[in-house]
């Protein structure tokens, strides 16, 4: 049996069935509506097609992290069993969820002298920390060892593109993302920014066009030009409840580059609350971020 458990969070965007035909275990951030503080909801708990439609009936939805007592529970379940864990986070430039689970894995370890817990920060969000939990695990699947998983992970993250479009920037705006009165005319003008995660893990806009596929088409673009494997890497997309622009990146993906989308997948409702419906995001391993 294998000596350690590979453990993330639902902050990857990766549905829970796959994640245990994976072979990683899990737990999940909070979200609420700011008109019901009291009732807190997680990516399981509220349907996800049904949160789209209340953020676009102007339902604003806030978010918080998984906090060191919930890591403590979850940490000790495993450590029980005798297992090591490899925790691989959200990431420190958008959440406290990494910090988090420093200190609570901080507190556990005296407590079980003879277990380990290594805690890589994915600088990652959405499913591009879903690819990178995917790659690990297969990696573990191989027969690394925690050390060995945890050093392909640190390594492979600062490899892992992301590039994103949104649909509307006032979700952005919230967040401090763009400046309101780059919302305010970005949404007058048709304007579409393109953005990426730098190394650090915070969310960088990298350009405007003209127009919902001007953005698509400079994602696709972005792919052809970082990609270390354009025909044969492994690509996911993420959407926010727009699952034909999911599907005509797919298609440009393919036509232009020969590479099959491996998955689309919903972006959830925790990274979903800052992106807004309509986010469109793109995935995959290039020369740099």
């Amino acid at each position: 049996m294998s000596s350690y458990v590979l453990f993330t969070d639902l902050s990857c965007d990766i549905e829970p069935e796959l994640l245990k035909e994976w072979g990683v275990e899990f737990c999940s951030l909070k979200h609420y509506f700011n008109d019901e503080p009291e009732k807190e909801y997680t990516n399981l708990t509220y349907p996800v097609k049904k949160f789209y439609d209340e953020m676009r009936n102007g339902r604003v939805s806030k978010t918080s992290a998984i906090d060191i007592g919930t890591f403590k529970e979850e940490f000790k379940k495993i450590l029980d069993t005798g297992k090591d864990i490899l925790y691989l986070a959200f990431s420190s430039g958008l959440s406290s969820t990494y910090n988090n689970s420093v200190v609570a894995a901080g507190q556990l370890v005296p407590l079980y002298p003879d277990r380990k817990i290594m805690i890589s920060d994915t600088r990652s969000a959405s499913a591009g920390m879903g690819l990178l939990v995917y790659l690990t695990a297969m990696k573990k699947r191989e027969g690394a060892t925690m050390e060995e998983a945890f050093a392909y992970a640190e390594e492979q993250k600062f490899h892992l593109c992301h590039w994103f479009t949104v649909s509307d920037l006032v979700y952005l705006k919230r967040g401090g993302r763009v400046s309101a009165a780059a919302a305010f005319f970005g949404g007058v003008l048709g304007i579409k920014p393109v953005l990426h995660m730098d190394d650090p893990g915070h969310l960088i806009p990298m350009m405007k066009v003209k127009g919902r596929k001007n953005s698509i088409l400079k994602m696709a673009d972005k792919y052809g030009e970082l990609s270390i494997d354009p025909a044969g890497g492994t690509v996911f997309i993420s959407h926010g409840d727009c699952i034909e622009d999911a599907q005509m990146l797919a298609g440009i993906l393919a036509e232009r580059y020969g590479v099959k989308v491996q998955l689309i997948t919903y972006v959830g409702s925790v990274i979903g609350a800052h992106s807004g419906p309509g986010t469109l995001a793109l995935f995959f391993l290039g020369t740099q971020r």
